[in-house]
């Protein structure tokens, strides 16, 4: 049998940019209401367990996982199997999970350099998709998942799950509905304490891992293990910072209140302010530890704001959340629920979450046809607001948007943030 490149093996999986069309199957099978969704498990430790480990509670099956690390996939694998009473098939590459027609959907949960090539290969293959949040690494390719999913008419759920818990829904209908007077300021919070990663040096990558694959359209360096398993995150090549990794689900509440009071195609900002730096640990982590960002709506301003130095929020009474600030009113929300705090120091009584399940709504939408609660759209505009203080803090400096084309107008030094360049042979794919 004659070996198989990495440059062959990715022609064939295709995500080079010289591919054209896509995949005949778009997985037409009609499924009963009582059947179970076939899964496959892209990027399976961590988050990736988590996921799948509640779709099965929802009633899916996970029929494969697929991952880099051998270790990974022998423990994950024990995991799923005792979850689902069934040992699922295991993969190294993800072209063998969607060469496998009877799999239904996705669950890509791999780091989020890797999303995008992933997922349009997916769309192509007929495949529905859950795919971990933030959605993209860069606006460019967020816009490019939104259209191979419209194309394929594929259902995606971006994993910012707030989108399906009902307190969150009633919070943001209760901002729109106008009840806290004239709304001047929204602001998303997330204080932590993040330990230090140290400052290891760089090793051989471990016997079981494919860290060449892992690596993919980031670049070329030695394996350091504060760059792999969950650290990945603290560095530029791989993620989008906390502000990605923590704040997109706060922002996304901010954003769901936004849009509801004035449409999609009017809910993002036109200046983008940014204050950051590392001021809390010196060790290896590259991303901001303390930060502010302010977004410029016209009639309103969002403030995002960041300490992983400290884990609790006198003013607001919570560690992570979403403040609504009108002339009548400040609404705060968080996993537990939210409260009104009126003129004269009334607080109303709390709305207390009632939970929701992200995954069971997403099978239920593959099932159904249906939109899901986060929408590649949905999930697309809420990492933009991500990608935008990130641009800020990259370029040191205001940045001026223009929501009608999804650029920065005549800022050329801007501009070339919108995509970013991709190691080969791990190029982007056509839609």
């Amino acid at each position: 049998m004659q070996k198989e490149t990495r440059r062959s093996f990715l022609k064939k999986a295709g995500i080079t940019s010289a591919v054209a069309g896509g995949f005949v199957n778009l997985n037409p099978r009609a499924m009963g209401a009582n059947e179970k969704v076939q899964l496959a498990l892209i990027g399976a430790r961590h988050q990736g367990n988590y996921v799948a480990t509640n779709a099965i509670k929802d009633g899916a099956e996970i029929k494969t996982i697929c991952d880099i690390d051998g270790d990974v996939l022998e423990k994950v694998g024990a995991k799923i199997k005792e979850a689902q009473n069934r040992e699922p098939g295991t993969a190294r590459d993800f072209r063998r999970v969607l060469d496998d027609k009877e799999i239904d959907g996705v669950i890509i949960a791999t780091p989020d350099h890797w999303h995008v090539l992933i997922m349009i290969p997916a769309c192509q293959a007929g495949k529905d998709i859950y795919v971990e949040k933030p959605l993209s690494q860069t606006i460019r390719e967020g816009q490019m998942m939104r259209d191979a999913a419209r194309k394929y008419k594929r259902v995606v759920q971006v994993g910012t799950h707030r989108r399906s818990v009902e307190h969150f829904k009633t919070a943001a209908e209760y901002v729109a509905s106008g009840k806290l007077g004239k709304l001047c300021s929204i602001k998303a919070w997330m204080c932590q304490v993040r330990e230090s990663i140290g400052t290891p040096p760089d090793g051989p990558a471990p016997a079981q891992v494919d860290y060449d694959m892992w690596l993919g359209p980031a670049p070329k360096r030695a394996f350091n293990p504060n760059r792999f398993h969950y650290n990945w995150r603290f560095f530029w090549d791989y993620g989008n910072s906390e502000l990605g990794n923590q704040g997109v689900h706060m922002l996304d509440v901010a954003m769901w209140a936004i849009e509801s009071m004035r449409g999609f195609e009017n809910c993002l900002p036109k200046r983008i302010s940014n204050t950051s730096g590392i001021y809390w640990l010196n060790d290896a982590k590259e991303v901001p530890d303390t930060q502010v960002v302010t977004y410029d709506f016209g009639e309103f301003m969002l403030v995002w704001e960041l300490q992983s130095f400290q884990n609790n929020r006198p003013f607001e009474g919570m560690d992570g959340g979403t403040g609504f600030y009108g002339t009548e009113g400040t609404l705060i929300v968080d996993d537990e629920g939210w409260r009104v705090h009126r003129k004269g120091g009334v607080v109303d009584p709390v709305v207390k979450s009632t939970g929701g399940s992200h995954t069971k709504n997403f099978l239920d939408c593959v099932k159904s046809r249906k939109e899901p609660n986060s929408d590649v759209e949905i999930g697309r505009l809420s990492t933009m607001i991500c990608h935008l203080g990130n641009i800020s803090y990259h370029l040191q400096r205001d940045i001026h948007f223009d929501p009608k084309t999804e650029t920065f107008g005549d800022d050329k030094e801007a501009n070339a943030k919108l995509a970013k360049d991709y190691r080969e042979p791990y190029t982007l794919p056509k839609v």
